[in-house]
């Protein structure tokens, strides 16, 4: 049987993909969101909450982060 893993959070790469920004733009984005989301540095950011506050459908950005 085969496990189908898949990531909860997300990271700059993943960000500079769905954006087309670049890898440090991806990373004041990404510090935005927590910050703007009340959490704290060492936390991970979701997927969910980036596609919350970006306005994006979860759905339209699973191809670009799994493939």
């Amino acid at each position: 049987m085969k496990l189908n893993n898949q990531r909860v959070c997300i990271y700059p790469k993943d960000i500079q993909r769905i954006t087309g920004k670049s890898y440090r733009q991806s990373t004041r984005l990404m510090q935005k969101i927590k910050k703007d989301l009340n959490k704290l540095e060492n936390e991970f950011l979701t997927i969910e909450e980036f596609c919350t506050y970006c306005g994006i459908k979860y759905e339209q950005v699973t191809h670009l982060i799994f493939g």
